[in-house]
């Protein structure tokens, strides 16, 4: 009985200590309530065990109450509240011992008690979620849905237009439940000792013809047989390991159809007789292009995979020309460019919180066939989109695009998302011009790369909220007739619907009162704007943080109070400040699908608190910096560094309450969330591998089938998932070899069966399972 006595007392002492703290704070006394409690049942256990276990079903009794106060008849916040407690009662209340055993009487009714009470978690109806229906209606019988066969998947998001969406019908509803695993291939470039953590897999395949082409994080292209997953050429970019990059991904390539076709005529890739970068550069017809991490734009031919000679120089484009500063790893590219009028438009990232001199964010336009340079937008300079002259530079640190952009060619527009200019969270270095163009989206002329319009997302962006995802282009039934409508999803959590003719919003945009202050020489704007479509989260308090036991509750708790935390866009501070939603985001770059004959969409938002802290650097000692986004980044040139990264408890688990993950789907005529439901398990977070279905966080993104089925992995578990897009249910699941951080894809082979591809090889950042594959399904035969 010594050592339930000592675990009792060292247990009480925790929440005494850790209790008293959170008071001096202003939180919640149980805590030091609890510790006092516990130091008494720990010295009673030696004296009088009866009077101890009398004392602790007291407690017990109190803490349900409590805890039924704070969380209501939500299972995982009563369950961490209660768990180790109930878990002590074993040992306490089974003990043998000649004092006291009539206290055992008291162990029925408390897990009755507990049994009751965890009997009506399951009948109350989950709070967090929203039942209910999209339609079915047929709105528009035969919406654009970009120039691309039913067969195919020819852009990043199938078409220019960013949907999502196939028009494909042999999968539905009734048969997805058949599907089956039709062929697995292994790339081979896996992530070595020497590359950056957010090393990643985020690649969505193009479907040309009968060959799949896919980019791998360290910028090879791979074609495959798209009936067998037979490799049929590999090109390989050869891109040196650079520590200073913060992603080391490549999310696709793009495709330029042979000349005097559209994109609805087809090649065919054949077996190249050595691998491809060895191959002699040769005059393309067809072409693809590939941006490579080391910041080049490579022209390739789709059939051989040789380098096309016609464009740049032999088939290479160096896009580090006329930048202000050229630090290596500082910039490069992670997403496909944009193919359209004629030119191929490429933007880029620039690191974060590196340097308040870096590269500039400028957006440039090659002519397709030459990679002649035919305009520029650089967001520091918007009105000056003649090439650049020699031995002029673009702007410093201007803000950038490193999402994917969307086009519509009878505009003669393209829609770029924007990020902000760095350092993130130190607005005293950007112009007004910076100003006006960062986190918005951005329509550009094709033709001259001059602005029509833009729509701002925030105000002086302190939180690094950049617009991360590619804008999805329908025509839109309104009250005011058909509109041609944008819609994007931000990382705070609102989805805004624009007239992308015009800019003008569909649904009501709002400004909302915003917190102040922050360090001398900034200022944080008054209002933020809010779409009346949005997933923006309840505020957090202290009563929704959580943690795997009370003490590392009690931890986050005091976390918490000790952090800056005023709401959504509370500004940055030295002290600490809680950033929720968190620069994750609620959408990230794995953006929406839209179905646009139901003009309805699915979305996956996620609710992850994040932290930040200015950290004033003279006389600092900072330690390791510029390791990634997350940890401490120097700001070179700015009186501070920044310090990042999710909200978690000591053992590593999120500070707030979950869930954290949903999929969701909304009527875009009405703007109203039909359903949303939890999303993921903990099978592959927990060290017990059980599919718990908890509501994780993820990224990636999802595509929408006429048959009425989605397809999505994303979450944090390796699987791919098909839902019901009508209610949002899960349909099917198949367990990934690896993590499946990259948005899935749909065709036809050339037999006819629908196929869905998802390249599986994890991400460096979440922690999920690394790999190098590609995996696809199909039904099994008769099934359609």
């Amino acid at each position: 009985m010594i050592i339930l006595s000592i675990l009792f007392a060292l247990i009480g002492l925790a929440l005494l200590l850790g209790g008293v703290w959170l008071i001096t704070l202003g939180g919640s006394l149980y805590y030091a309530i609890a510790g006092v409690v516990l130091l008494a049942v720990g010295v009673l256990i030696k004296k009088n065990r009866c009077a101890a276990r009398l004392l602790y079903a007291a407690f017990l009794v109190g803490t349900l109450i409590w805890s039924i106060y704070e969380s209501g008849f939500d299972w995982w916040p009563l369950a961490t509240r209660m768990g180790m407690f109930l878990i002590l009662t074993i040992p306490l209340f089974i003990s043998t011992g000649t004092k006291g055993k009539g206290g055992n009487k008291l162990l029925l009714p408390i897990w009755g008690a507990t049994a009751a009470i965890t009997l009506i978690t399951l009948i109350v109806p989950d709070s967090s979620t929203v039942s209910g229906t999209l339609s079915n209606e047929t709105v528009s019988a035969n919406p654009d849905t970009g120039d691309v066969p039913a067969d195919s998947w020819l852009s990043y998001g199938r078409s220019n237009l960013g949907q999502r969406y196939s028009p494909l019908t042999q999968i539905t509803p009734d048969n997805v439940e058949t599907l089956e695993q039709a062929w697995q291939y292994r790339t081979g470039d896996l992530k070595g000792p020497k590359d950056v953590g957010e090393t990643t897999y985020e690649a969505t395949p193009l479907k040309i013809g009968n060959a799949l082409y896919i980019c791998t994080p360290h910028n090879w292209v791979v074609a495959l047989d798209a009936d067998t997953g037979e490799k049929l050429w590999v090109y390989n970019a050869k891109v040196p390991a650079e520590s200073q990059r913060q992603h080391q991904t490549c999310r696709g390539v793009s495709y330029l159809p042979p000349a005097g076709l559209s994109t609805s005529e087809s090649i065919v890739a054949v077996k190249a007789s050595r691998p491809a970068e060895n191959m002699p550069s040769m005059q393309c017809d067809a072409q693809l292009f590939l941006p490579t991490s080391d910041a080049r734009l490579i022209a390739i031919d789709p059939e051989t995979g040789a380098r096309c000679s016609n464009f740049a120089k032999d088939g290479e484009l160096d896009l580090m020309h006329s930048m202000p500063f050229k630090q290596a790893g500082y910039y490069y590219s992670t997403s496909p460019p944009l193919v359209a009028g004629g030119v191929v438009i490429v933007a880029g990232s620039v690191n974060d919180n590196y340097a308040v001199n870096a590269p500039s964010g400028v957006i440039r336009a090659y002519d397709v066939k030459t990679g002649e340079l035919k305009w520029n937008w650089d967001s520091g300079h918007p009105d000056d989109t003649a090439p650049i002259g020699e031995g002029e530079v673009y702007a410093t640190s201007s803000p950038n695009s490193w999402s994917t952009a969307s086009a519509d060619p009878a505009l003669g527009l393209a829609y770029f998302p924007m990020g902000n200019r760095t350092p993130d969270q130190l607005g005293m270095y950007r112009t007004p011009a910076e100003e006006k163009y960062a986190t918005s989206v951005v329509a550009l002329s094709l033709e001259t790369g001059q602005v029509e319009w833009v729509q701002q997302f925030i105000h002086h962006d302190l939180w690094d909220m950049d617009t991360p995802a590619q804008p999805s282009l329908l025509d839109l039934d309104t009250d005011s007739g058909v509109q041609p409508a944008l819609v994007v999803p931000t990382k705070q959590g609102d989805v805004y619907v624009l007239n992308r003719a015009t800019g003008e919003p569909i649904f009501p945009i709002t400004e909302k009162p915003a917190p102040q202050g922050t360090i001398p020489g900034d200022f944080s704007s008054p209002t933020q704007p809010e779409s009346a479509l949005n997933f923006k989260p309840e505020p957090l308090t202290e009563a929704k943080m959580w943690g795997a036991t009370p003490l590392d509750q009690l931890m986050c708790r005091i976390q918490f109070k000790s952090l800056k935390y005023d709401g959504q866009y509370t500004p940055p501070s030295t002290q600490g400040t809680l950033v929720y939603p968190g620069n994750f985001g609620v959408f990230n770059w794995g953006s929406i699908a839209v179905d646009p004959k139901r003009q309805v969409m699915f979305g996956m938002p996620l609710y992850l608190a994040f932290t930040s802290k200015l950290i004033p650097k003279e006389g600092a000692a900072l330690g390791e910096t510029n390791t990634g986004e997350q940890g401490v980044n120097e700001n070179a040139g700015a009186d501070y560094a920044v310090q990042m990264g999710p909200f978690l408890s000591p053992l590593g688990v999120p500070c707030q309450q979950p869930p954290w993950g949903f999929v969701a789907g909304a009527d875009l005529r009405t703007g109203k969330i039909e359903w949303m439901h939890k999303n993921g398990t903990v099978e592959d977070l927990s060290p017990i591998p059980v599919p718990i279905k908890m509501g994780v966080p993820g990224i990636g993104g999802p595509v929408i089938t006429e048959g009425g089925v989605v397809f999505m992995a994303a979450a944090v578990d390796d699987y791919l998932r098909a839902y019901n897009l009508t209610d949002g249910k899960q349909l099917w699941e198949a367990r990934l070899p690896a993590g499946g951080q990259a948005t899935p894809m749909t065709y036809l082979n050339s037999k006819g069966e629908q196929m869905v591809v998802i390249v599986a090889g994890g991400h460096g950042s979440i922690g999920t399972t690394i790999g190098d594959y590609v995996v696809a399904y199909k039904l099994k035969p008769n099934q359609e």
